[in-house]
C-alpha cells in the first residue's frame, strides 16, 4: 500500500511568521521608519491570512510611499523566500519519510512566485515528491481539488487515504477531513478557542513527522 502524507508549507514546515518579520525589519530600515512598525506590520499581517496586496496597499497609504501598490507586490514576492529557512532535521525526517516508503508532496495556498521561490530556496524541492500551490493551480485549499492534484503528482490517489499535517483549523485540518485524511495539527499558539478535531496535535512539524514514522514501524 502506498502511503501519503501531504504538508502545508507555512508555519509547518517553515517558519512562514519568522520570514514576514525578517521582511519586515528589512522593510522598515530601508524606508527609514522607526522600529515600532516592525509589530505593527506583524500585527497587520495576520499571519499571512491578510492578502498581500491587501496589506501593502495598506501599508503605502500609511507611510506615503511612492510607486504602485503592484510594484510593491512585486518586490515582495520577489524577497520573501530570501527570509525563509527550513531546518535541516525537517528536510532530514521527510527525507526519511521516502526511504521508508512514503510518498510526500506539499499543499499550500499563496501566490505561485513566493511560494515556489520558499520551496526551492529551502532545498524542500530535493526532499518531497511532488507540490501543489494555489496560485498556480487555481484552485485553493480546502477544496478536494489541490489535494488531488498533489497526490497525483506524488504517484498516489487520495481514495488510498493518508495524513494531512498543517497549521491551519479549515485549511488543513478541515480540509484533510474532508477527504477522509487522517490529521496532525501543528499548535503553534495562535488559534486559541478555534482549536480543531485533529488525529493529533503537535507542536513541531518533527514530532509530526516521527508519528508517520512509528505507524511505518508499528505495522
Amino acid at each position: 500500500m502506498t502511503r501519503l502524507a501531504l504538508f502545508d508549507l507555512d508555519n509547518t514546515l517553515i517558519d512562514r511568521d519568522a520570514a514576514f518579520r525578517s521582511w519586515a525589519e528589512e522593510f522598515v530600515d530601508g524606508h527609514g521608519l522607526g522600529a515600532e512598525e516592525v509589530e505593527r506590520l506583524v500585527a497587520l499581517d495576520g499571519h499571512g491570512y491578510l492578502p498581500r496586496e491587501t496589506l501593502l496597499a495598506q501599508v503605502k497609504e500609511d507611510y506615503g510611499l511612492d510607486g504602485r501598490v503592484e510594484d510593491l507586490w512585486a518586490a515582495y514576492r520577489r524577497r520573501i523566500p530570501d527570509f525563509v529557512h527550513c531546518p535541516p532535521e525537517v528536510r532530514d525526517g521527510l527525507a526519511r519519510l521516502r526511504t521508508a516508503g512514503w510518498r510526500v508532496a506539499i499543499v499550500t495556498n499563496g501566490h505561485a512566485e513566493s511560494q515556489l521561490g520558499k520551496i526551492r530556496r529551502t532545498g524542500l524541492d530535493e526532499v518531497v515528491d511532488a507540490w501543489a500551490v494555489s496560485g498556480a493551480e487555481g484552485v485553493r485549499k480546502p477544496d478536494r481539488g489541490l489535494f488531488e492534484i498533489a497526490a497525483t503528482r506524488a504517484g498516489a490517489s487520495l481514495g488510498a487515504g493518508g495524513w494531512m499535517i498543517g497549521d491551519h483549523p479549515v485549511m488543513d485540518m478541515a480540509g484533510g477531513r474532508a477527504i477522509g485524511f487522517a490529521t496532525i495539527w501543528i499548535d503553534r499558539g495562535g488559534w486559541t478557542g478555534q482549536e480543531p478535531a485533529s488525529d493529533h496535535t503537535v507542536t513541531d512539524v518533527t514530532e509530526a513527522i516521527g508519528i508517520l514514522l512509528s505507524e511505518v514501524e508499528g505495522r
